[in-house]
Parts: structure tokens; C-alpha cells; sequence
């Protein structure tokens, strides 16, 4: 299917490629010339356009567009601009990390207009290309069941990684827990490994038990192999 995608920083842009990877027409957008040219040189098969003006005309309605720009002011004045270029019956998925309760009052601002907008909390980094992404999707059932093939590309696999969650706001609710999981973890793996490199008594290897709790432990996760890459590049280099 054919699919916009606004903002090409590094999310934007690896989503845009591993959409077109998998076949869906790709029309991108940046407001930065600079970013637009580089996404063109990485992939031929993504046609980038040099103005919103443009990606709403080269999109077949009912059209739909991922907006991928940091949340507040920048996500706000391109879902305000979107609303003059787009028809009745278009879809935004509104991809960045807002705030839920701005999510549902861009969408009810939308509506008006006939304009249907989908939520999506998205987790993955820089690692999404090859490995795909997480999708907490919040909206309207019939918008997210048309928009599914996108979100199923996306996805780790098509079976998996990907849930409608709920009504709109509910992406972006979702992504909210996750976040604050995520930055809880993060803390909990930091301090515990400032107290093992406290100890003096006992001259730890941290790179050394890093990697056994990876196999096995309880707390075993992807943030801990991280962790654990990043001890062991620091090890090496001492």
C-alpha cells in the first residue's frame, strides 16, 4: 500500500526503509533539505518529495501518514498543517512520543474534518530496521484494521509486536508505562552495578557477570545485553 511518512531522523527514516523493504510505496518527507537528500541516497526505492503540499498529491486518498517528529511544538504545527492538505476519509498515525491526552485532542480536532488519527506508541531505537518494532496502537477499529498492513511491516514479525491496545490515546497511554518501565530497569541495573564496582573487597568483573545474568537470571532482558556489549567494549579498551 502506499504510505507518507513526515520526519526522517533516524526512526523516521529506518521505518520508511523497512516499510519499503516490504513492498509498500514510500513517499517521505523532511523539512530539512539536507535529511531529505541523505534518505534519497540510502534508498532508491523511497520517493522523497520537497513539501507536504507534495506528499498529500502523490498520495492516492484514502491516504495514509505516519508523522514521526518530536513531540509538543513540532508534532502539534505538522498535524495542524496536515489538516490543509489532507481529505475526509485520510488516515495520520501519529508515531512520536506524546503526551496521550494531546493525542486525543489532535484526533477529536481531526474528526471534524473527517480526518481519522491512529495513535501508535513505538519502541525499538535504531535496532528497529532489521529487527523490527513494538507497536502499542490506539484508535478508531476500523482506521487501525485498514492501517494494520503498515503496523504488521513494522512489526518483528507479522505475528507478532504489534496489538491494538485501544481507543485513541491508548497507544500513546501504553507507551507512557513502558517508558517509565524502561527507565526504572535502566536506574535499577545502573545502581546495582555502581555497588558491585564500589567493593573493593571483591574487585568484580562486571563485564564478567553482566554476561552470566544474561543466561538464565530472572532479570535477564535486552537492556541487560546491552549492558552487557557495552561493559565488555569498555573492558577492552582498558
Amino acid at each position: 500500500m502506499e504510505v507518507g511518512m513526515i520526519g526522517l531522523g533516524r526512526m523516521g527514516a529506518n521505518m520508511a526503509i523497512r516499510l519499503s523493504r516490504s513492498n509498500h510505496n514510500v513517499y517521505a518527507y523532511d523539512r530539512d533539505p539536507d535529511t531529505r537528500s541523505l534518505l534519497q541516497s540510502n534508498s532508491k526505492s523511497i520517493t522523497v518529495v520537497d513539501s507536504l503540499e507534495d506528499l498529500a498529491a502523490s498520495l492516492k486518498p484514502p491516504r495514509f501518514v505516519v508523522v514521526m517528529v518530536p513531540s509538543g511544538n513540532p508534532t502539534e504545527a505538522t498535524i495542524a498543517a496536515l489538516s490543509d492538505v489532507l481529505a475526509e476519509g485520510d488516515v495520520v498515525i501519529e508515531g512520536g512520543n506524546s503526551n496521550y491526552k494531546d493525542s486525543m485532542r489532535r484526533g477529536a480536532s481531526l474528526k471534524h474534518q473527517g480526518i481519522k488519527m491512529i495513535d501508535a506508541g513505538i519502541s525499538g531505537g535504531v535496532w528497529g530496521l532489521d529487527q523490527g518494532y513494538c507497536l502499542m496502537v490506539g484508535g478508531d477499529t476500523e482506521a487501525v484494521s485498514v492501517a494494520e498492513p503498515i503496523f504488521r511491516s513494522l512489526a518483528p514479525t507479522h505475528d507478532s509486536g504489534f496489538a491494538h491496545v485501544g481507543q485513541l490515546g491508548a497507544g500513546h497511554f501504553t507507551k507512557m508505562i513502558h517508558n517509565a518501565i524502561e527507565y526504572g530497569l535502566m536506574q535499577a541495573y545502573a545502581e546495582g552495578f555502581e555497588l558491585m564496582s564500589a567493593k573493593d573487597l571483591f574487585d568484580l568483573d562486571l563485564a564478567q557477570i553482566a554476561e552470566v545474568w544474561r543466561h538464565g537470571s530472572v532479570i535477564r532482558s535486552w537492556l541487560l545485553d546491552l549492558t552487557a556489549a557495552a561493559l565488555h567494549e569498555e573492558s577492552d579498551h582498558i
